[in-house]
């Protein structure tokens, strides 16, 4: 008598997959976003997949396109979630150029800790709830200088690509090391004009520019 067919290896771990994935309909959107959360702010962004993440969930990769529309998507919807915790300075408002500076500084830092939003930053202009918040917030510090619309827009715009621009190359030449052949230290030189430091000492020309425009300012 023939012996009864068994199943592929390939069979068997699916229906093992199978039985251990959540009920259809059982997660939300919110699901989605709060273990990708979860994953991202743990240092996990180069390695978290529409796949990957799933997996943690244990539903199937096509259930999670029922809540978000890619990672695009989900990758927005994360780093807006971040970015509400991490921009906001402790300076007075009415310390303007130390709210700014502050305000300016914390992004800095956020963009370079989580390449997530460095990335979401790079890749389209950024206009999530949190974002818009940060915007209009200083906005409204720029205006109480006695900027009119149009300066304080354009003050805005130059803090904000400075700070982005400024992010980027100092993330991008992280795991840069000093070459042998540098005799003269130019390298090292070069190297410190994407420190925290020069960070700030590039907002101090930008804040005074500002400054020369402002009623409060001590230099009007």
């Amino acid at each position: 008598m023939a012996e009864p067919a068994r199943a592929a290896p390939s069979s068997r771990r699916n229906a093992k997959a199978s039985a251990r994935r959540a009920p259809w309909g059982t997660i939300s959107r919110e699901d989605v976003i709060t273990a990708a959360v979860q994953i991202i702010s743990g240092g996990g962004y180069e390695e978290m997949s529409i796949r990957s993440l799933a997996a943690g969930l244990g539903v199937a990769p096509m259930s999670l396109y029922r809540h978000v529309r890619d990672k695009d998507d989900l990758l927005d919807e994360v780093v807006d979630r971040l970015l509400a915790h991490a921009w906001r300075p402790t300076a007075a408002e009415d310390d303007w150029q130390a709210w700014v500076t502050e305000a300016a500084a914390n992004l800095r830092h956020f963009l370079v800790t989580q390449p997530a939003a460095l990335h979401v930053y790079l890749t389209h202009p950024v206009v999530s709830p949190s974002a818009i918040e940060r915007m209009n917030a200083m906005m409204d510090v720029l205006r109480r200088t006695g900027l009119d619309e149009a300066t304080a827009r354009s003050a805005y715009g130059a803090l904000h690509t400075y700070t982005i621009g400024f992010a980027a190359l100092e993330a991008s030449r992280a795991g840069w090391t000093p070459d042998e052949r540098d005799a003269d230290g130019l390298g090292r030189q070069l190297a410190a004009y994407t420190s925290a430091a020069q960070f700030t000492e590039g907002l101090r020309y930008l804040l005074a520019g500002i400054g020369r425009h402002t009623i409060s300012s001590p230099e009007s």
